[in-house]
């Protein structure tokens, strides 16, 4: 498995993930902002034989920074991609002198929340009805990267 940075070429397959993966899913236009023209977002892929199989996006402003999105196609998961892509984000943070790193997961996401938690986040705060289908959210931050 390769961690590369996003590039247009993979937008078919990024937009596939992001449809599969959410239930308010990005459009082209914003993961081209992601990619191209927002300047706190870092944007990596999950490559393997091939093919994109994950994403994460997160954006890095002054000494936090916060979590946009992570996914793996469904066909994909439990095979370490997710923990790779915050592996690699944390040594963009050390780099970045990051001293936060915060998230919002649907409270139903358990397998989410379970990852997050083994890299060190703790919820904070719940955020009720923060999705638009009327879903919680839980906050949660991770310091000292």
């Amino acid at each position: 498995m390769r961690i590369i940075k996003a590039r247009r070429k993979y937008l078919k397959e990024i937009l596939e993930i992001e449809n599969e993966c959410f239930k308010n899913a990005f459009n082209e236009e914003n993961i081209l902002y992601e990619m191209e023209e927002n300047p706190f977002s870092h944007f990596l892929l999950a490559k393997e034989k091939g093919e994109i199989v994950g994403f994460i996006i997160f954006w890095i402003t002054f000494e936090t920074s916060t979590i946009c999105q992570i996914a793996v196609k469904k066909a994909c998961r439990n095979q370490g991609f997710a923990t790779k892509l915050l592996e690699r984000s944390e040594v963009i943070l050390k780099k970045n002198d990051v001293e936060f790193y915060s998230l919002e997961v649907r409270e139903s996401n358990v397998a989410a929340r379970k990852l997050y938690e083994k890299f060190g986040f703790t919820t904070i705060t719940k955020k009720e009805k923060y999705y638009n289908d009327g879903e919680d959210a839980l906050y949660m931050m991770k310091g000292e990267i």
